[in-house]
């Protein structure tokens, strides 16, 4: 049904900003402060 593309390619970018702005909060929330933790403690370690 060629009537129904534009609404898949319109579906199918909705879900893609959806999935990049819930990764992006994601990465921003839990991962990336967790990597910084771990680096600045290896840091601190080594300094010793």
């Amino acid at each position: 049904m060629p009537q129904l593309v534009p609404f898949y390619f319109l579906n199918q970018l909705t879900y893609g900003f959806l999935l990049i702005t819930v990764l992006l909060v994601l990465f921003s929330q839990f991962f990336l402060p967790r990597i910084l933790r771990l680096y600045v403690s290896r840091l601190f370690i080594s300094k010793l």
